[in-house]
């Protein structure tokens, strides 16, 4: 449907001239004059031509980053006799933050005029934009019609992966050291035997090969590789603790970040990496694989998966998980060091998975909840925030104490560290055969 609309020409000379006519002080003029302007607009009203005629097509990146630029374009084209002047406005998320969301554009017969703009998203998800509102001003600019139409489109905002130097630093480090293709001292059975090659001062007496060695009259030494196919699994608790910020950030956008980094190098290394996000249910689950598009599998499932402000249910996450991979693994749940939560959720529900499988624990802690308990209290007020943190830190320490009780390893990390600490410790595991 088209309406019409008034511009601020229009109102500037409705106003203009209520005033002059105001000082003048003939009502009858007042009368004239504004019969004259409603003519004046109806006749540019149908002069005007229909946004109907208007072609606006909006080109929408099919994915972005948090924070991170990317482009979208409109493209605006008619086929009137003359030059028409166009105002668009579309209908993007604020979130988006988009360095314009509306625009004018003088357009000329059969000419296509091309309009960039730059989004920052702030905010992960999916968003839809659809609407878009044209406008057609009259030659005389006194008023415009107006019409809505429909564009829809779509783009998935990514978290950020802060860590994608790192995984990439530890897979080139690991293939150059053979960490994950061959055992550093043999620990452990999850090792295959490899290859026979001669004796280095570097290689262990145990691993002397006595038959290949009296074949050949030289001392031969058998080697041998971490077993391939290990299947990892990581565990993201998108619970009501993982809503808080550390450093700015949502404790789940560190916890994504850790996620994508330990399945870029598990995957990339040969074994087969997977994830399972729930809370208070299963929301997402990336069936484990290895290669290097398995992290852009992870990374699919993040763009929709927001915190739900509610308990997490552990067991029912665990006995899922337990459900789908039977085979020994290594889970790496990435949750936080709430002492109460985990008393009445956490610690019943890991027996479940701490029986069969190795076991890793991992959160972000705050550094600015460190540094006040670590800091002398001048006043009432900082001795109070000291004392909180002191306490929190250690019911942090206790909650860490108890899981490692249960078998757990945990990693307490400040931000920027989680992901990191996780692939050295998942290296450590894959070179010692310690799954």
């Amino acid at each position: 449907m088209t309406l019409p609309v008034p511009t601020r020409r229009l109102a500037a000379l409705v106003a203009a001239s209520i005033v002059v006519l105001l000082v003048v002080g003939r009502a009858g003029a007042l009368w004239l004059v504004e019969g004259l302007l409603l003519l004046a607009v109806l006749v540019d009203l149908a002069a005007a031509v229909s946004p109907k005629r208007i072609s606006v097509e909006r080109e929408l990146p099919a994915s972005g980053v948090l924070d991170a630029p990317v482009t979208v374009s409109w493209s605006v084209e008619h086929t009137a006799a003359r030059a028409v002047t166009v105002w668009v406005a579309d209908q993007l998320a604020p979130s988006l933050r988009a360095s314009r969301r509306r625009f004018r554009v003088r357009v000329h017969r059969r000419e296509t005029v091309e309009v960039d703009a730059v989004l920052r998203p702030s905010r992960r998800g999916r968003f839809e934009p659809t609407d878009v509102v044209v406008r057609t001003e009259g030659p005389m600019g006194l008023v415009a019609r107006q019409r809505t139409r429909r564009l829809p489109g779509r783009i998935f905002v990514y978290p950020r992966f802060p860590s994608r130097d790192e995984a990439e630093l530890r897979v080139r480090r690991a293939r150059r050291q053979e960490v994950g293709l061959r055992t550093a001292q043999g620990r452990g059975g999850g090792t295959d035997f490899d290859q026979l090659r001669e004796y280095t001062p570097d290689d262990e007496s145990r691993r002397m090969d006595w038959s290949a060695t009296a074949r050949t009259g030289r001392a031969i030494v058998r080697t041998y590789r971490a077993e391939q196919n290990q299947v990892v699994v990581t565990l993201l608790d998108n619970g009501r603790v993982m809503a808080g910020q550390v450093a700015g950030v949502p404790r789940v956008e560190h916890a994504m970040d850790a996620a994508m980094a330990l399945t870029s190098v598990a995957a990339r290394l040969g074994d087969r990496a997977g994830l399972v996000a729930f809370d208070a249910t299963v929301r997402a689950v990336v069936p484990p694989a290895s290669g290097a598009r398995q992290v852009g599998r992870v990374a699919d499932v993040f763009p929709e998966l927001q915190p739900v402000l509610a308990e997490s249910d552990y067991a029912g996450a665990f006995a899922d998980t337990l459900a789908r991979f039977r085979r020994r693994a290594l889970f790496v749940l990435l949750t936080d060091l709430v002492e109460e939560a985990m008393i009445e959720s956490l610690l019943p529900a890991m027996p479940l998975i701490a029986s069969r499988h190795r076991v890793v624990v991992a959160a972000v802690h705050d550094p600015d909840v460190v540094r006040w308990a670590a800091t002398p209290p001048v006043d009432p007020e900082e001795a109070y925030l000291s004392a909180a943190a002191v306490d929190a830190l250690d019911a942090r320490n206790r909650a860490a104490a108890r899981l490692r009780g249960m078998g757990a390893t945990v990693v307490d990390a400040p931000p920027g560290k989680l992901a990191g600490l996780l692939c050295d410790l998942y290296l450590d595991v894959k070179a010692t055969g310690a799954l």
